[in-house]
């Protein structure tokens, strides 16, 4: 059983060896450790502090092209070195590396595919910023609500994933983050997850890698999040805003009829006329986008399936 332990890294000089050695090299039920770095085109000597530190894997490139696109290279790279397991971490440390076993315990007991660290249960994150703990709360639920299955931290980079998930996955943003992305794609194509309580310690000067902006993280998160649950759930995505739409039309027409027949007069009533059409017409066509959004998921689905089979003969061990 193969583990690699990989860790995306942009400019992270100052961190990443720190990181590396204190990553252990031996797991019950493992046999071999790997640590591979992802040096997102880092503009200072992450690659070379990496190395010294004793990191097996780097793979460099350049630009800078933000963390969807290095968790691509990551799961790319683990392939192709036959990895059973591959387990995320932060560089800069803020992730306890001994805790790497509780993230590995029901993937190797065959619990989970996919599992993934949780800043929200039992142990309480430390120094999280109120509105980025909230937010996170609060789309968990939302997402959780649509897929009808039970989520927690959506954007936790603390998570492993065995080689069924690597092969599975497919990630179509690739010029932002990958965290919620993954958890609707794993559960879109019924995936065993699990969330895992873990220690984080947020440092006082610690600096956002993936944006500067609160506010534009939340942005880009829920387009990401938006058209990934269209995907996998595109019935409810569309159908039920149309149930919605057409149940407050017919609601509109059952006023009109109600007043209608007291006076038969139209006129002073025609707005619920107005309204209700205007209402009954956008749950139709919300209706119709459902059933060919299902439709083309389905088309999608053979896609997927053909390109998993490619990949596992692409990456056969």
């Amino acid at each position: 059983m193969k583990l690699i332990i990989n860790i995306p890294a942009y400019n992270e000089e100052e961190k990443i060896a720190e990181t590396i050695k204190k990553i252990p090299r031996q797991f019950a039920g493992i046999d071999e450790v790997l640590i591979q770095v992802i040096d997102d085109g880092s503009t200072d000597k992450t690659a070379e502090k990496a190395k010294e530190a004793g990191a097996d894997l780097i793979v460099s490139y350049k630009p800078n092209r933000r963390l969807a696109y290095s968790f691509k290279r990551a799961i790319e790279n683990s392939l192709e070195n036959g990895a059973d397991i591959m387990v995320n971490i932060d560089a800069d440390g803020q992730f306890d590396a001994d805790e790497i076993p509780n993230l590995l315990e029901p993937i190797l007991k065959g619990k989970a595919d996919m599992v993934i660290g949780n800043r929200f249960g039992e142990i309480k994150a430390k120094n999280i910023p109120w509105i980025r703990k909230n937010l996170n709360k609060f789309a968990a639920g939302v997402i959780g609500f649509f897929l009808g299955h039970e989520t927690n931290d959506l954007t936790c980079g603390f998570r492993a994933h065995n080689r069924e998930t690597m092969l599975r996955l497919n990630l179509v943003n690739t010029h932002f983050t990958y965290t919620q992305e993954t958890i609707i794609d794993a559960v879109g194509k019924d995936l065993k997850l699990v969330w895992v309580p873990i220690t984080i310690f947020y440092f006082d000067n610690r600096q956002a890698k993936i944006t500067k902006s609160i506010w534009k993280f939340v942005g880009n998160s829920t387009k990401i999040i938006l058209k990934a649950i269209r995907d996998v759930r595109p019935l409810k995505f569309f159908g039920w805003p149309g149930i919605f739409f057409i149940s407050l039309g017919l609601i509109g027409m059952i006023f009109f009829a109600f007043h209608y027949f007291q006076d038969f007069k139209i006129t002073p009533y025609r707005n619920y006329i107005i309204f209700s059409s205007i209402s009954i017409f956008l749950g139709i066509q919300l209706a119709i986008f459902a059933l060919i959004a299902d439709m083309i998921k389905s088309n999608r689905k053979i896609t997927e399936e053909q390109m998993y089979l490619f990949k596992v003969e692409k990456y056969k061990k």
